[in-house]
């Protein structure tokens, strides 16, 4: 069993379902996908619809496939992110940080973000050998020239993808001292950058495992994060991987079209089936 993590709230439930798609067209195993969603203030949490949904989904693929949503609301509200509550990262994405409180979670997870999208089979990168590491991800394409701790050494892990043995951050109590830095300390790109500061066990991965930069023959997970452009003049990049339209008039990228295409009518039958139950 592969077992995967998603957290945020219902802004996220477009690049949920892509990336739940592609995962379902890629594994080899059987998949026990958790999304952690939280209610607070103006924070809709991911609806239970959605995720039911996706269960249909995932059990058409391979019967003992399930998606299952987790409601981190009171873990959230007991220790609050508060120097970091008015930053441009919402609370949501700190979320991963109390994965380690909630009850029975299994003992390795891997987490994506909801804009990465599976383009082969990553067994292998699950299942690598993780027993003294605390994580395994990707240098950040970036951030890994700017942050890091040691001026000789590249360390500085993107979190769009990490895989996480939650064995040894309750031993090391990593994720606990990460959300105290985050009630106390603002910081640019604060869960990844408290991971980053605080985790002394880390294995850095191939970059095929989250290509951040731009798609390659051999990529596994791409990352549709921000990238920079210098021509014709200097500039940040922000495609996402359901804005289908600019994937492929502003990347020129046609490797998705079958799995866009797919999540083009998952939508359409969300869609009716809301305006079916609510009539």
């Amino acid at each position: 069993m592969i077992n995967i993590l998603y957290c945020g709230d219902r802004n996220i439930e477009d690049g949920l379902i892509i990336s739940v798609l592609s995962l379902l067209k890629n594994a080899t195993e059987e998949l026990n996908i958790l999304v952690m969603t939280l209610s607070h203030d103006e924070i809709l949490p991911v609806t239970k619809e959605t995720v039911r949904y996706l269960d249909l989904l995932a059990k058409e693929a391979n019967p003992e496939n399930r998606v299952s949503l987790i409601d981190a609301t009171e873990l959230f509200l007991k220790q609050i992110p508060a120097a970091n509550m008015e930053t441009r990262f919402t609370p949501c994405c700190m979320l991963r940080l109390y994965a380690d409180q909630i009850p029975d979670m299994p003992e390795r997870i891997l987490y994506l973000d909801n804009d990465v999208v599976c383009r082969r089979d990553f067994g292998d990168f699950y299942h690598q050998e993780m027993e003294n590491e605390e994580l395994a991800g990707v240098l950040d394409y970036y951030g890994s020239w700017f942050f890091r701790r040691n001026l000789f050494h590249r360390d500085y892990l993107n979190s769009g993808v990490l895989l996480l043995n939650m064995k040894k951050i309750r031993e090391t109590g990593l994720f606990q001292r990460c959300r105290s830095l985050c009630e106390t300390k603002k910081m640019f790109m604060p869960d990844q950058s408290a991971i980053n500061k605080l985790a002394e066990h880390k294995k850095i991965c191939n970059r095929q495992y989250n290509d951040q930069r731009r798609f390659h023959e051999d990529t596994v997970m791409q990352h549709f994060s921000t990238t920079f452009r210098f021509f014709p003049r200097v500039r940040t990049l922000t495609v996402k991987p359901w804005e289908v339209e600019k994937v492929h008039s502003v990347l020129k990228l046609h490797e998705y079209d079958d799995l866009l295409a797919e999540y083009i009518g998952v939508k359409a039958g969300m869609q009716s089936a809301a305006k079916e139950a609510a009539c």
